[in-house]
């Protein structure tokens, strides 16, 4: 049937698949099982399926990661509870970055004009010291840049400038944020 429909073709290959599906096995079981504290034990099983994740990282239970071997995470990041990472492209989060409740961080669309409607994926970088607020949504191929904040709710359509805050739909720069780091030097 899938040689007749081109909307029935997988968009990811078997060892994709199967390894997601491993991922989902090791995840239910073990990562969103695991209690509060225990932020190097997520460490340690992100890794264990290919993530890059620094010191101190926080990843809390039930985030929920899509494709581990495709998550970065420098130092000090965090993913909080019921935040979705949908990555089946490089998603970044730098030095201090965080990713609140709920928010939605998705890395990939379909291209709705092919008679095939294939997905496209995009990697996606958020900077150093920024912040996606709760419930908002950083859409396929969007980049924050060092410090900027997509406020509650908001929906990223395109890059956010450094060291500004965001918000609405679609998000629309509201004021400048102090420089933090420069502050501390």
């Amino acid at each position: 049937m899938s040689d007749i429909d081109p909307y029935l073709r997988p968009s990811f290959s078997l060892g994709n698949r199967l390894l997601r599906f491993l991922w989902g096995i090791v995840s239910a079981l073990f990562f969103r099982t695991s209690l509060r504290p225990m932020h190097g034990w997520r460490r340690f099983l992100l890794r264990r399926f290919g993530a890059k994740i620094g010191s101190n990282v926080h990843v809390y239970a039930r985030a929920r990661i899509w494709a581990p071997w495709n998550l970065v995470c420098e130092d000090f990041a965090s993913i909080a509870d019921e935040a979705i990472i949908y990555n089946p492209k490089s998603v970044r989060l730098c030095s201090h970055a965080i990713v609140s409740q709920q928010a939605y961080i998705c890395g990939a669309t379909h291209d709705y004009n092919h008679p095939d409607f294939p997905l496209i994926a995009f990697p996606i970088t958020l900077g150093p010291f920024s912040w996606v607020c709760a419930r908002a949504t950083v859409q396929p191929g969007v980049n924050l840049g060092e410090g900027a904040i997509l406020g509650l709710g908001s929906v990223a359509t395109r890059d956010l400038d450094p060291w500004t805050i965001y918000g609405g739909i679609p998000a629309r720069a509201i004021k400048k944020r102090t420089n933090t780091r420069a502050a501390a030097i």
